[in-house]
């Protein structure tokens, strides 16, 4: 019969093994990242000085097995600054090679607004503002997916600033 460290420092090596196992099985499991695009902004009532709008994103998801969620936040930056955020408990399934669209409400608070506005001026000649999307939805195994898009608003430079 085996010492009583013996067979503790088998039970240890038993359990490294299946966790490494385990975490090997979910690391197959999560495939692809989703695609994530806004696909429309709506204006909703503000409070006091803030900004707010519905964003809604149509997000793909390339992988064999359907993502399911039961909330949703979302960050937005613009001239890589904070200037939008917003969360939703709405909950939902992004089927297997498929896609959904889900709202999302953002709020932008006062001074982010007039922070942008300042660097909009500037942009403005250059015609693009780069921003960021980030946001998780919520649920499923590990507590939840990821996402994020990035790229650049292009802005017309006629009319914009004269003739």
């Amino acid at each position: 019969m085996p010492a009583p460290d013996a067979r503790r420092s088998m039970r240890l090596v038993c359990a490294l093994f299946c966790v490494l196992f385990w975490l090997g099985g979910c690391a197959g499991l999560m495939g692809d990242p989703l695609r994530v695009n806004v696909a429309g902004l709506e204006p909703l009532q503000g409070e006091g000085m803030e900004m707010r709008f519905n964003v809604k994103l149509r997000i793909q998801n390339p992988n064999d097995t359907p993502v399911e969620f039961s909330g949703v936040s979302l960050q937005l930056d613009l001239n890589g600054q904070s200037f939008a955020s917003g969360v939703s408990d709405q909950s939902g399934v992004v089927p297997r090679f498929g896609e959904a669209v889900i709202v999302v409400p953002l709020t932008v608070p006062a001074f982010a607004a007039v922070r942008q506005a300042f660097a909009f001026a500037g942009g403005a000649q250059a015609g693009d503002i780069p921003y960021e999307i980030r946001g998780r939805l919520a649920g499923g195994i590990g507590g939840g997916t990821r996402f994020a898009d990035h790229g650049k608003l292009s802005l017309p430079t006629q009319g914009l600033l004269g003739p």
